[in-house]
Formats: C-alpha cells, sequence, structure tokens
C-alpha cells in the first residue's frame, strides 16, 4: 500500500479514484465493510482505492479534555487498512486551522488533488467546520463538482451498532468477545519487554512485562493470548493484566507467559493478541495457591487456543 503525507505530495491525480474518508480507529466490521465496497468500485471501473485518515485523531486536537482513547497506534492502523486491500492511504496532518474549513472548501481541495470518480462514507459520516458538512452536502458537491457519492449502511453485531466507542467500553469492562466480534479479530496491542520483579520466574513461570503505547488495554484479569514475536514466530499464552494483589502490588502491568518458549525476551518488541477472556484477577493466600491457579490457567488456555486455531480463526491478517 502507497501511504502519502497529505494531498500537497500527490502530483498526479490516481486514476478512478474511489476515495473513503474517516479516522478508522480500529478497522472494525463497520470500516470494513466501506472498505470492501471501496476496493469493489475500484476494481469496476479499474480505479484505485483510496483511504484518507487523519493524523492525530481530530478529538486529540479539538476536544482533549474528552481524553480520548485509540483502539490502535497510527502504525497498526495502517497496516490493517493495508491488510484489506486498499491501495493507497493519504494520511492529512490534523489543525485547528484544518478544522476550521469550510465543507466546500474541503471538498474542493479533495477533489482538486484527487479527480475522485466516487465518495464512499459511512452513514453517519460529516466533515468541515463544525461537521457542518452532511451526507446531503457532499451529495450537491458531488452533482456540482462531478464525483458520484454512496453510502455504506451501518454494520450490526449481536443486536448493537458496530462503533469504536462501544468496543472502547466491552474493552474496558472486560467483554473481550464482544469487542473481538465487531473487530472481527482478536484485539492486540504491542509493546516493548522490559525489566520487571522477577516473581513470575521464581515461582516456575517467567513472564514478559509489556511496556505499550496503546491507550486501550483490556481490563484487569487474566486472558488465553498468542503473542507475536519481532522476527513473526507466534506462540500461545495466558497474560495478566492487573496489580499482582497477592504481592502487594499498585502499578497497572501487563505480564505474559508463552508456552513452550525458551530464551531472553528482555527489549524485543513483541504483540499480544487477546483471544478469550479466563477471570478476573484474584489476591491468594499463599505462593502455593497462586502457583495451583496460574497452571489452571494454563491449562484452560491451551484447551482454547487449540479448539480455536483447529477451526481456523484468524487472529490478524498477518497471521494467515
Amino acid at each position: 500500500m502507497k501511504a502519502v503525507r497529505g494531498l500537497r505530495n500527490i502530483h498526479e491525480p490516481p486514476h478512478g479514484a474511489v476515495v473513503t474518508l474517516g479516522n478508522f480507529d480500529g478497522v472494525h466490521l463497520g470500516h470494513q465493510a466501506i472498505f470492501r465496497r471501496v476496493n469493489a468500485r475500484a476494481r469496476q471501473i479499474g480505479g484505485t482505492s483510496i483511504v484518507y485518515t487523519f493524523d492525530p485523531h481530530p478529538l486529540k486536537i479539538l476536544a482533549p479534555e474528552q481524553n480520548v482513547t485509540l483502539l490502535c497506534t497510527f502504525k497498526k492502523k495502517m497496516e490493517l487498512i493495508a491488510a484489506h486491500g486498499i491501495e493507497m492511504t493519504i494520511l492529512a496532518d490534523f489543525t485547528r486551522q484544518f478544522a476550521r474549513m469550510h465543507p466546500r472548501d474541503f471538498a474542493l481541495k479533495l477533489w482538486n488533488g484527487l479527480k475522485m470518480d466516487t465518495v464512499i462514507v459511512g452513514h453517519d459520516y460529516s466533515f468541515g467546520q463544525g461537521k457542518a458538512g452532511s451526507i446531503d452536502y457532499l451529495r450537491k458537491m458531488g452533482d456540482e463538482i462531478g464525483f458520484a457519492v454512496e453510502v455504506v449502511d451501518a454494520v450490526e453485531s449481536g443486536g448493537q451498532r458496530v462503533s469504536s466507542s462501544l468496543i472502547r467500553e466491552f474493552l474496558n469492562t472486560g467483554q473481550l468477545s464482544r469487542a473481538n466480534e465487531m473487530l472481527g479479530r482478536c484485539y492486540s496491542i504491542e509493546g516493548r519487554v522490559v525489566s520487571g520483579y522477577a516473581r513470575g520466574r521464581a515461582i516456575g513461570f517467567p513472564t514478559a512485562n509489556l511496556e505499550t503505547p496503546y491507550e486501550v488495554v483490556p481490563a484487569v484479569g487474566v486472558y488465553a493470548v498468542v503473542a507475536r514475536l519481532a522476527h513473526g514466530r507466534a506462540y500461545d499464552g495466558v497474560v495478566n493484566v492487573g496489580y499482582n494483589p497477592t504481592f502487594n502490588r499498585d502499578d497497572l502491568i501487563v505480564e505474559a507467559h508463552l508456552f513452550d518458549f525458551e530464551g531472553d525476551l528482555y527489549h524485543q518488541e513483541i504483540e499480544v493478541y487477546f483471544v478469550e477472556r479466563l477471570r478476573d484477577e484474584a489476591s491468594f493466600g499463599s505462593v502455593d495457591a497462586l502457583k495451583a491457579q496460574i497452571a489452571s490457567d494454563i491449562g484452560r488456555a491451551r484447551e482454547i487456543l487449540s479448539r480455536r486455531r483447529a477451526r481456523g480463526e484468524c487472529l490478524d491478517p498477518r497471521l494467515d
């Protein structure tokens, strides 16, 4: 996938541009439906499928007090967009000045840079200053300038409309299965393995402590996971997200125990895919009781991961 920083760096409009616009945080089932339609239209006319997205997320600039948390790093979002077959991504630098652009000026700017054949948006899309540009306004601009507009309906899962905000809520409240259903993949976080307290190794279950830039970490608890190392190999495992109450810690940690792994993970980059939530975090009266529970968690996780793999479930496009 070709990535371009801003329309200013497009020197010649791509042939038959079919464009969708949005933030696409998480690249969930709703976004994927839009991408499928963009790709289909581009194939139909022999054109180019394009995603126009923003960096940083507009709310980080316009409403920092909301403390919006994102499901993806920008790098991960780009990887997922590429995995869904998009040929070009345009990265718009989102600033307050950009946000003040009138909807008409934005539509003209887009047209001047891309000469798009079709613009495809989600059912709730709006654009321009104060989100004044509605879908009807976009259609009006299309009629005037010469591009078609298509709208993709909302996607539902479990009787609820798929949205990034709802997925965040599910992850924050421990409803991992619902979040994964709406994502169409297992939620994952990436990070670097850093030194911990070595208590896992001391009790026979060595762990990798993950320092992550991700803003959304699943709720405190124990999870069956798959971890992919920097060189690409994947290992089954369990992850504890929490505070290690048995050892009276008060700092949130993400620590992974990888099955059948031998070696040193310190300073390596790994990605952890949360497959299924096993239980809440708990405090144990003794180290022996904790060891027995960890052994039980590992047994359950092995069964779950073996069963899911046997059904051919995809954790992430890059793991296929």
